[in-house]
């Protein structure tokens, strides 16, 4: 753990600033030549919340946090103007030339220490004192109230859903502009009991992970004069400018606070710009700051030039706007051909670098030169799923090369039909080891890498209708895509409390459609996190008459189905 030594109030401006430097528990002393962080906390926070955090960083470098204006033991100014973002960076900068005269800090932020620290990077000559800026949870406000002219200007469906969702989650924003209620609400939401309560009720935040001050009743009726300074004011007159200063966005997709989207445009003002999607809620430093010391040495060693930057953060690198999967890395089974090679290509196409496994790896090389196109990063390994020694390995291989997946499709398959009576055991045995061994050691393997990183992932396991439509002559590989489905399904509700999604992709027994028209249900699953999905009209029928009607279905199953099945 880590301990906070008080070092000095900081003045900026009059207002005196409570300064802390983080040391480590076992009392290691961190070289003055180390790289100093500046951890700037948000509402109704106190330096604290960087506790986690601090101690996975204090090591290596040195770390400082210091109590904003109106929090811990900060001085609390009465006048609302005293708050706005302008004075806010003005306090940033004075505390780093405290810590680090003459020299440059890297400002890891969260939530309306994030927000105060846009302002400051924003500002011309920033990056002679800040040498990079990791946020969390805390957009530009210029760039939030330029992106919501935007969407008014031009309002398109997709721009008015967008900031009615923000709208929607801000709606606290506007009660802490009401004069007397908020006093009341944060009357009783400043125990520290309730409080935690409420985190774990809204955020999901373990209670336990949930660090206040005594000074929590306090900070919160004070942080209120944050939003009454800046928030109406900014959203009007947004001043969006270039930042320099190279910035890494941690971005959290369930953060209930602040949408996803709200972060749309940041590549048009940031030079040098990273960003980390990760299915988090909006306290990360109290749930995940492991996460948040991992990345923020990956930022720095890469601004250092270091060339071991492993490759699950170099891909975070944003050149543009990206696109839905920019940034992820998705791994598919049977990629060689059909539905495989077609998913690798879609997911490609929208910003996924691929790890591609086939047990024909000349396929495989074909599928990889086809995603290059789409210029996503590639690998291609030979794999037969059966072996499950083999894909043990490959799974090890996978993440020490490449990082743990983000999306894994677990597609390789093979068909058997005719009477089951007929069936020899090898190709029985055969079947059961690729199409439900196969899928039972992807997920087992590359969940537990999901559930140990902890940032959610998604899981597509490849079916069949013919696990919901019994036919003759089908009754094995029935078997076996039945096994996929339920487990599918129970996987889902295991790994729920993970934020990891699992979806069974369902293509029909006869007629099997287009592989790029099943990819492209793979997409759609994984977006949405579907559970089950029938791809065609008929696979989508023949689940509802065994749903409801499963007489129906026994009848239909007589009949005589010629030639061999697909997945």
């Amino acid at each position: 753990m880590v301990s906070w030594k008080r070092r000095r109030n900081v003045n900026s401006a009059g207002v005196n600033l409570a300064l802390f430097e983080a040391v480590a528990d076992d009392g290691t002393a961190t070289d003055d030549d180390a790289p100093t962080i500046l951890l700037v906390h948000g509402w109704p926070d106190t330096h604290v919340v960087w506790d986690g955090v601090a101690a996975h960083l204090a090591r290596h470098t040195r770390v400082f946090a210091y109590d904003t204006r109106g929090m811990g033991d900060s001085d609390r100014p009465l006048p609302v103007s005293a708050y706005r973002i302008e004075n806010l960076a003005d306090d940033l900068f004075a505390v780093a030339a405290t810590v680090n005269p003459g020299g440059k800090v890297h400002v890891v932020a969260h939530d309306w220490g994030s927000i105060q620290s846009w302002e400051a990077v924003s500002r011309s000559g920033a990056a002679t004192q800040i040498e990079s800026f990791t946020s969390i949870s805390g957009p530009s406000l210029d760039h939030v109230g330029a992106l919501l002219r935007h969407n008014i200007t031009h309002p398109t469906p997709r721009n008015l859903g967008t900031s009615i969702s923000q709208m929607v989650s801000s709606t606290y924003i506007g009660l802490f502009h009401l004069p007397v209620l908020p006093r009341l609400f944060l009357g009783v939401l400043g125990s520290p009991r309730v409080w935690r309560e409420f985190l774990h009720l809204m955020d999901g935040t373990p209670r336990d992970a949930i660090t206040t001050a005594p000074t929590l009743r306090r900070d919160m009726n004070s942080g209120i004069r944050y939003y009454r300074a800046n928030i109406l004011r900014r959203l009007l007159f947004p001043s969006p400018r270039t930042v320099a200063v190279p910035v890494l966005e941690l971005l959290n997709t369930r953060d209930f606070a602040i949408r996803p989207a709200t972060f749309s445009t940041t590549h048009r003002y940031v030079t040098r710009l990273w960003r980390r999607d990760a299915a988090t809620g909006h306290w990360l430093p109290s749930t995940h700051p492991a996460y948040i010391a991992e990345n923020v040495r990956n930022l720095l060693a890469t601004l250092d030039g270091d060339r071991l930057v492993p490759e699950s953060f170099s891909r975070t690198r944003r050149y543009g706007p990206g696109q839905t999967f920019t940034g992820r890395l998705a791994v598919i089974t049977g990629a060689g051909s059909g539905i495989g090679r077609e998913t690798a290509r879609a997911l490609a196409e929208l910003g996924c670098d691929v790890v591609l496994a086939d047990i024909d790896t000349t396929g495989a090389e074909v599928t990889a030169r086809l995603c290059k196109e789409s210029g996503s990063a590639t690998a291609v390994y030979h794999l037969d799923v059966a072996d499950t020694d083999a894909f043990i390995d490959f799974a090890k291989d996978v993440e020490r090369e490449h990082g743990v997946p983000d999306i894994v499709v677990n597609n390789a398959a093979i068909g058997l039909s005719g009477s089951s009576l007929d069936a020899t055991d090898e190709q029985i045995d055969r079947l059961l080891e690729i199409d439900l061994r196969g899928v039972l050691t992807g997920c087992r393997e590359f969940g537990r890498q999901m559930v140990t990183r902890g940032t959610g992932g998604h899981i597509v396991n490849l079916a069949s209708a013919a696990a919901f439509t019994p036919q003759r002559g089908l009754g094995i590989f029935a078997a076996a895509k039945a096994g996929v489905l339920l487990y599918s399904e129970s996987l889902r509700a295991e790994l729920a409390e993970h934020h990891i999604g699992v979806s069974a992709i369902c293509p029909t027994v006869r007629d099997t459609p287009d592989a790029d028209e099943v990819a492209a249900q793979i997409v759609t699953a994984i977006r949405a996190d579907r559970a089950v999905v029938p791809v065609t009209p008929e696979a989508r029928i023949g689940y509802r008459l065994y749903r409801f009607t499963p007489w129906i279905s026994r009848v239909i199953a007589r009949r005589q189905v010629v030639g061999a099945t697909r997945p």
